[in-house]
């Protein structure tokens, strides 16, 4: 069997390997759970000192039109003191997330760029665009 070298500038203490040092997120799915989930990952890179940009692409670009948040939902994960989705996007936007909308889903959805939230700044771009906002140090995770 083969060995492939190690590569040490990613190796930190005791052979863990290092967090990135920018999350990005492609956020294509419009399931309630998977959005949720993707905004705590988020949430938590930001807090941590990380830089994140939030991708909405195809069904994600629902989650970025008012009125997206499951309203039971909501009110389950408050009643569990777990952070709702809204708590979660504002929070991201304080925290500086980058929040980019494609323009291919908002043309697959057919949602216009006036229908998107207004409380937090979204910038339309493309595949293109968002990998070039990636960084060479950074992760990008697919929900």
């Amino acid at each position: 069997m083969r060995r492939h070298p190690v590569d040490h500038r990613s190796v930190g203490i005791r052979g863990m390997t290092r967090s990135p040092d920018k999350l990005s997120l492609i956020v294509q799915s419009g399931d309630f759970d998977r959005v949720h989930y993707a905004l705590v990952i988020a949430s938590a890179a930001l807090a941590t000192g990380k830089k994140v940009t939030l991708f909405f692409a195809m069904e994600g670009t629902r989650a970025i039109v008012p009125g997206f948040a499951d309203v039971q939902q909501e009110k389950i994960l408050a009643r569990k003191n777990l952070a709702t989705f809204e708590e979660l996007i504002v929070a991201c936007a304080e925290m500086n997330a980058n929040f980019m909308v494609c323009e291919m889903g908002l043309c697959a959805t057919a949602i216009d760029r006036t229908q998107l939230r207004t409380d937090i700044s979204i910038t339309a771009g493309s595949a293109v665009s968002f990998l070039a906002d990636a960084t060479s140090d950074g992760a990008i995770l697919y929900v």
